[in-house]
């Protein structure tokens, strides 16, 4: 997965600052230690950095959590998000949420 996401961000205008790019990684927990902002790194090679150092975490599939974070938390002006470009969240994930029916009311 980590390679995957090291490739997908290598082609990505990150360097120019048309695009920012956040991560948020989750299972049972959103793992807001090794999250980072998209404001947080500015080039392709500081972001597959920390992709590169992220530790693999078993439990649940709680995506209502990580898409209420991100809504919450990492789509706001003070972690980097920007009024006037928009939004793109891309989620993947290990397979069905584990509450389906707390995922499905959560909208951007």
């Amino acid at each position: 997965m980590k390679s995957f996401l090291s490739h997908l961000v290598a082609e990505l205008d990150i360097d120019s600052g048309i695009t920012r790019v956040g991560l948020v990684p989750y299972s049972t927990h959103v793992a807001t230690i090794e999250a980072f902002n998209l404001s947080e790194y500015s080039s392709v090679t500081s972001v597959q950095s920390a992709i590169a150092s992220l530790s693999y975490s078993r439990g649940f599939t709680y995506t209502n959590k990580v898409l209420a974070y991100v809504r919450t938390k990492m789509l706001t002006p003070a972690a980097g998000d920007r009024s006037d470009v928009p939004n793109v969240v891309i989620l993947i994930t290990d397979g069905r949420s584990t509450k389906p029916s707390a995922t499905e009311v959560c909208t951007m």
